[in-house]
């Protein structure tokens, strides 16, 4: 039994990790989120092309973060 218990722990705190990833990778600096708004205002939705000109992040992130912060579905 001790073992299972013990998986379980183990589980939630793998999951615990990953949340916390995924979270950090999402922050943004002020920096980045002003280059992100100056590019979406020039490019629009070309995720890739803004990705291209902020080192270490990817299309993908970008376009979470856009929806996240300012996309208004309504």
């Amino acid at each position: 039994m001790a073992d299972s218990e013990h998986s379980s722990s183990d589980e939630t705190f793998v999951y615990s990790r990953e949340e916390t990833s995924k979270e950090s990778k999402l922050a943004f600096s002020e920096d980045e989120e002003t280059l992100i708004i100056r590019m979406f205002n020039l490019v629009g939705e070309r995720w890739s092309l803004i990705a291209g000109r902020i080192p270490g992040r990817t299309a993908e992130e970008i376009e979470k973060y856009w929806n996240t912060r300012y996309s208004t579905s309504e």
